[in-house]
């Protein structure tokens, strides 16, 4: 999908305190603080996020107290790059260049873990599929790769309040972050990603709409998915 989205590369002063500007510059950083467990805030091509190191069970212990929720909500994952998704997930059943086509955009793909995933067994302990994410966001794609892991990314709020867009959304949750990497207002409203469901050979499900849930789908039915019709 061709969401270019030069925004998350916001040039500007840094503020005082633990909020930076979400430029490469500061990356390196925000790598070192996801190595040690830490728990930092991002912006991506949708919402502003909560990040941490997905194989670090205190660190997205962590993530589940800041905002709040059940640890029976699944967290998705992110890597910096569409090859780097066979490390946690099944992709050899998807038609050729269909997550190249999604990826990076605003879009979270639902996948069976396998066995050969690299990923911790205790990450959402009980589901054998896991919701990874390639966002069209060059901060916390270099973050991601850097990192040599997957990353852990949940919206950067309180469980079922409005989603954030500027670091001043989730002011109040500063405190619990060893940093805050400002991107400025992102334009994409508040919807989120789309999720769609890829588990199944050939079929496909939406999940949650998001903002992307038209181009997804045109990129879906143009690789021959059908519409999963069965009930969940």
């Amino acid at each position: 999908m061709a969401w270019s989205l030069e925004k998350c590369d916001v040039n500007g002063e840094t503020n005082l305190g633990l909020v930076r500007p979400a430029t490469e510059e500061y990356a390196e950083e925000a790598i070192e603080a996801l190595k040690v467990g830490k728990v930092i805030a991002v912006p991506t091509d949708t919402l502003y996020g909560f990040a941490c190191d997905a194989c670090s069970m205190e660190a997205v212990n962590r993530i589940y107290e800041i905002k709040g929720r059940k640890h029976t909500s699944p967290l998705a994952i992110c890597v910096g790059d569409v090859h780097d998704i066979q490390r946690f997930a099944i992709t050899d059943h998807l038609p050729r260049s269909l997550l190249d086509c999604l990826l990076p955009g605003p879009v979270t793909v639902v996948l069976r873990r396998g066995d050969s995933s690299i990923l911790e067994k205790s990450l959402n302990p009980g589901l054998d599929s896991i919701g990874v994410r390639v966002p069209d966001c060059n901060f916390i794609r270099v973050i991601a790769r850097g990192s040599g892991s997957a990353m852990a990314l949940t919206s950067a709020n309180l469980s079922g309040r409005p989603s954030s867009v500027d670091i001043k959304d989730f002011e109040n949750l500063w405190e619990h972050c060893a940093y805050i990497y400002d991107g400025g207002v992102l334009p994409s409203g508040r919807a989120g990603s789309t999720v769609v469901d890829l588990t199944k050979l050939g079929k496909y499900k939406i999940l949650r709409p998001g903002s992307a849930e038209e181009e997804t789908v045109a990129i879906l039915e143009r690789h021959s998915l059908l519409e999963d019709g069965t009930a969940t």
